[in-house]
């Protein structure tokens, strides 16, 4: 689960991590008003889930109130295009209006999950302000990462041996050891799957600052933190992502034409890159999970089916815990219920599945049945081609 920029400087600062001062805005007015406040001279900063946002304009300094008035007019509303929004964009809601900082250098701090180690993992760099997969690609040698035992934690000479790596000395080093062990902590307390200051900066008054910070959290550990979801923006998330979310649908639109339902994460993945090899788009990721009712896949296909991008289905179905002729029930009702008269190929195998190869071609739809993954993946696209 994403949060904002301005939320996850909240909680920072509730750890001890020093942030610049800011405020909130939800119109241009309240700019106005949050400049004023920072003295005139201030950074109006767009809030969207996504990084890169200097440069698609969305973060500038301004001189004056009225300045920063004009920018949020242009800002809000706007959808703002990143490297990592995709070309579509992500439209602003919020701006964060902060203090301007002299800043005297710059660093990359971070902490996230290891998949391989399942282990934390503290990154750091001298190379702040900057894409840290741009560094890690020019100068893998800038990058300081240690893997963090569970069991005794995060340890100050731990801390300590990474900010001297960065170069810190005296009282500011000592500064970013206590900050480097605040973050583990909030990490933790917080149930993060990321927690990223970039940059965190020395000003020229000889302060640590976390100029920037990302936040992401654990979806498997919401149900610990009921406030969670009332820190969702619900503004910056697809329609169809939402919806898949109320029936614990795993749910990403991708930009192809392609609706894919799945049964398993690999399976999903596997589905999406033999497509590709036939020279097919996916529209989606789905995971409809093993033990899948028939409700459950029936609500998938009509979320496959809300996307006007799609122009064609493939089921890609294991039937171990989930019975084949269940999932042909869920597709017949669905695609009943939205009058559907795209192409559609199932590929199943396991339990049940003659039953359910013959629920699907005495069904009337527009089906055809894959023999196996290539054989399907070949067919939807040539049914769209």
């Amino acid at each position: 689960m994403n949060i904002h920029e301005y939320q996850a400087k909240e909680i920072l600062s509730a750890f001890g991590i020093p942030v610049p001062r800011g405020r909130v805005a939800l119109t241009s007015d309240q700019v106005e008003r949050a400049a004023k406040e920072m003295g005139g001279r201030c950074v109006v900063k767009a809030q969207i889930y996504a990084g890169g946002r200097g440069k698609g304009g969305g973060v500038k300094l301004v001189h004056h109130p009225e300045q920063a008035q004009e920018l949020a007019k242009e800002l809000f509303g706007r959808k703002l295009v990143t490297p990592q929004t995709g070309p579509e964009g992500l439209r602003v809601r919020r701006i964060l209006v902060e203090e301007a900082v002299e800043i005297a250098r710059e660093f990359y701090l971070s902490i996230t999950l290891d998949r391989e180690s399942s282990r934390y993992c503290l990154i750091a760099s001298a190379e702040g302000g900057v894409e840290i997969e741009e560094v890690a690609q020019k100068s893998p040698e800038k990058i300081h990462v240690l893997s963090i035992d569970p069991f005794t934690g995060l340890r100050p000479y731990q801390a300590r041996k990474i900010a001297l790596a960065l170069g810190l000395k005296g009282s500011v080093c000592e500064d970013c050891v206590e900050l480097i062990l605040n973050l583990y902590r909030a990490c933790l307390e917080k149930d993060c799957f990321l927690v990223e200051i970039n940059p965190l900066v020395v000003t020229k008054t000889g302060w640590l600052m976390a100029m920037d910070a990302k936040i992401n959290f654990d979806d498997n550990a919401m149900f610990r933190h009921r406030e969670y979801p009332d820190m969702l923006d619900y503004s910056q998330l697809d329609t169809l992502e939402i919806n898949a979310g109320k029936y614990d649908l795993s749910y990403i639109k991708l930009q192809g034409n392609i609706g894919c339902m799945v049964n398993g994460a690999g399976l999903a993945m596997a589905t999406l890159d033999v497509l590709h090899e036939f020279g097919g788009e996916p529209a989606n990721f789905l995971d409809v999970g093993g033990g899948a009712t028939r409700e459950k896949v029936a609500e998938a296909f009509k979320i496959i089916l809300q996307d006007g991008d799609v122009k064609g289905v493939f089921v890609n179905i294991f039937g171990g815990i989930m019975r084949c002729d269940v999932i042909a029930q869920g597709i017949i009702e669905a695609a009943g219920e939205v009058h559907c008269t795209l192409p559609i190929v199932v590929r199943m195998d396991g339990s049940k599945v003659e039953e359910g190869k013959q629920l699907l071609l005495e069904s009337g739809l527009n089906v055809q049945i894959g023999e196996n993954l290539g054989d399907g993946a070949e067919r939807i696209v040539k049914m769209l081609g």
